[in-house]
């Protein structure tokens, strides 16, 4: 007999889940989530993805003799001159060897001047508004305004721009982001590692910094702020290569992956995952961690598109993750993998299902009111997922005071 999943049955349980007002429920934001955000053809995307960013970079940085030395560096070390990430891991590298010498073809004050352009064009690029109060972070956010819950809403992040602070300041609704502060608001660790925040603010964490993040000499200290995007004298906290920084710069990002490990290991934690390939092994690394110390909690990845593209597997990386670890389920358009088991999305004939709010869901793939087939579940889709956040508002209340 050949296994499949019930979406209905699935949806179900995914509506139960958020529903409560007392187990931690997070979600975890990624590179994936802003080409969500719907624009005129002529202005789309709002972000983009990883690999357009890199060519908006390049071509910016085109005619600089030192960077294009770098990326042929970075070739020769068999590294993916397509991933800004990637690329400023090997320059940061650089930079820290490179004190009172050079180090392939680049002095230090090179390296540093190629850094700040880079982290320049980036923040111009992603410094961005959101169109209006119909965004798939307003859904979220509205989402999250729904009901006091007796345990906060935490936000993980790994983008740098400001979207989701815009939709949650939009909805008025409170949030810590680890600093604190007006002047010169700065990280604070004891409030974060103590849980010293006020019960019905939500938590957001950027666990690859932002473009609102700032180092600046404090004495013989290098400290880290909170500041404007536009704060062209200081340097950019963007993404964080996982290297031997100085304690003042680094603290910050390995407080915030704590956090995550802490998050998943809370007894019947529940994490969504949107907008994310699990191409990041370091950060797979604490997710599956966390799952295997905690067998009650459980996160959802849901991917964009089909199971397979071109005839190869889409996302190869989770797909091997979720098959070895029972509580990392894996949602794509077609196919699913629950509790290790790969099955495609199947309707049941015999189903007398009525739930209009599940249904309006999920594409039967032919018509019919009473169907035997396969189906989609396009919550990979940010804006699908935040839809159908948007459409159980009120679920919370009647299940928990019903």
């Amino acid at each position: 007999m050949m296994v499949t999943h019930d979406p209905v049955r699935h949806l179900k349980y995914l509506r139960q889940s958020l529903s409560q007002d007392s187990e931690p429920i997070g979600f975890f934001l990624s590179a994936g989530c802003p080409l969500s955000v719907e624009l005129p053809s002529d202005k789309w995307p709002l972000i983009p993805d990883v690999t357009n960013l890199t060519k908006y970079i390049n071509s910016k940085l085109e005619g600089n003799s030192s960077y294009t030395q770098l990326i042929k560096e970075l070739a020769l070390a068999k590294k993916d001159i397509n991933n800004i990430e990637e690329i400023l891991s090997f320059l940061r590298a650089l930079i820290s060897v490179s004190t009172g010498g050079s180090v392939r073809g680049l002095n230090e004050a090179q390296l540093k001047e190629i850094e700040k352009n880079i982290c320049n064009i980036i923040v111009s690029k992603i410094n961005v508004q959101l169109p209006n109060h119909n965004t798939p972070y307003h859904k979220l956010s509205k989402w999250i305004r729904s009901i006091d819950r007796k345990t906060a809403i935490e936000i993980y992040t790994t983008n740098y721009d400001l979207l989701m602070e815009q939709s949650l300041e939009d909805m008025e609704i409170p949030y810590f982001d680890g600093f604190v502060g007006a002047n010169k608001p700065f990280f604070d660790l004891r409030a974060l590692e103590d849980d010293l925040i006020p019960g019905h603010w939500s938590r957001l964490w950027k666990i690859h910094g932002s473009i609102n993040w700032c180092q600046q000499d404090n004495g013989t200290q290098k400290k880290v702020y909170r500041s404007h995007p536009d704060h062209n004298n200081d340097s950019h906290l963007i993404y964080p290569s996982h290297l031997k920084y100085e304690e003042s710069r680094k603290m910050p990002y390995l407080a915030l992956l704590d956090q995550l490990n802490r998050f998943i290991r809370k007894k019947s934690s529940f994490l969504v995952i949107s907008g994310y390939s699990f191409n990041d092994g370091h950060l797979n690394d604490v997710i599956i961690s966390a799952l295997k110390a905690n067998p009650t909690a459980m996160v959802l990845g849901l991917m964009f598109g089909n199971y397979k593209e071109n005839d190869k597997e889409k996302y190869p990386q989770a797909y091997k993750l979720a098959s070895n670890q029972h509580n990392l389920n894996i949602w794509t358009k077609d196919h699913a993998i629950i509790g290790t088991n790969f099955a495609p999305w199947h309707l049941n004939a015999d189903s007398n299902e009525d739930d209009k709010e599940i249904l309006s869901f999920i594409e039967a793939l032919n018509n019919g009111s009473k169907v035997d087939c396969n189906a989609y579940v396009n919550f990979g889709d940010f804006n699908d997922f935040t839809s159908f956040l948007q459409r159980i508002i009120g679920t919370a209340k009647e299940m928990n005071h019903g």
